[in-house]
């Protein structure tokens, strides 16, 4: 799979409000994951989280989440570009899980990760 990993959600989410409220997400098995903050840009259309990823190697990266008026985008983003391993796509999935729980209004609208979300979701 060539294509970055993401995620896109039916709406706008708030992402000031979302840092304000923003709690770790901690994942220690099977794969430990670690997504402790949040830096929400001046403008409040992007944001994005410092991810540690331990699988069989030790990873860190950033996951952008950016929203227009229509929908919100999660995402790796670009300048750190992880290899896409496992861990990597879960760790996307658990942030979707995250959101999904604080916003139980969202839908998922397009993804290239079900697989992983739906592996998240059901546990």
């Amino acid at each position: 799979m060539n294509t970055l990993p993401h995620v896109v959600f039916s709406r706008k989410i708030d992402l000031l409000d979302l840092s304000k409220n923003f709690t770790a997400i901690f994942q220690k098995n099977p794969i430990l994951i670690k997504i402790s903050t949040i830096f929400v840009q001046n403008n409040g259309l992007s944001a994005i989280l410092p991810t540690i990823v331990i699988d069989n190697m030790h990873r860190e990266f950033l996951i952008e989440i950016s929203t227009t008026k229509l929908k919100t985008t999660i995402r790796l983003y670009p300048l750190t570009d992880p290899d896409k391993t496992d861990g990597v796509k879960s760790s996307l999935a658990l942030l979707t899980k995250y959101l999904l729980v604080v916003y139980p209004d969202l839908k998922i609208t397009k993804s290239n990760i079900f697989d992983y979300i739906d592996g998240v979701i059901s546990r």
